[in-house]
C-alpha cells in the first residue's frame, strides 16, 4: 500500500488503531513537491498532505521523490504528532489530580507546629504595631 517494507507497514497500522486513528477521519491531498529533484518533481504530484479532522492536525510530507513513500511519512508524522498531544492531555491530568492530592493530604506534626510557630510570630509583629494610646493621648 505505502511502498516500505510489510512489518513496518504493520507497525504503523496497529499504532494507528490503538490511538483510535481511522483512515476514513484523514483527509490527504496530493500536491506538487519544489525544490531538489529536478523535472520528475516538477512533474508528478509527490508530495503528501494531511488533516485529521477530529483533532485538525495537519501534516505535509515532501521528503522522498516517491509518492506512496511520502504517505507512509506522513502517516508516521501524523500519528506522532497525535500521540504526543494524547500523553500531553495524560501528564497534565495527572499533574491536577496529584496536586489536589498534596492539598489534601495531611500535614506532618513537625510541619503544623511549624506553621503555628510563623502565625504566633506574625500575630506577635502586628500587636506590636497597633496603635496603644499613652498619657498624652488621653485628653
Amino acid at each position: 500500500m505505502f511502498g516500505v517494507r510489510g512489518e513496518k507497514e504493520k507497525a504503523l497500522l496497529a499504532k494507528m488503531e490503538e490511538l483510535g486513528i481511522a483512515e476514513k477521519d484523514i483527509t490527504e491531498k496530493f500536491i506538487r513537491s519544489s525544490g531538489k529533484g529536478g523535472q520528475h518533481v516538477n512533474k508528478v504530484s509527490t508530495a503528501v498532505y494531511l488533516k485529521h479532522l477530529p483533532t485538525g492536525i495537519e501534516v505535509k510530507c515532501q521528503q522522498e521523490r516517491s509518492q506512496a513513500l511520502n504517505r507512509f511519512l506522513a502517516r508516521r508524522i501524523l500519528v506522532a504528532k497525535i500521540e504526543a498531544t494524547i500523553l500531553n492531555k495524560r501528564a497534565e491530568e495527572e499533574q491536577r489530580i496529584a496536586k489536589i492530592r498534596r492539598q489534601k493530604r495531611k500535614r506532618s506534626k513537625r510541619a503544623k507546629d511549624k506553621m503555628l510557630a510563623n502565625k504566633k510570630k506574625q500575630s506577635d509583629k502586628k500587636q506590636a504595631r497597633a496603635f496603644k494610646p499613652g498619657p498624652d493621648d488621653l485628653a
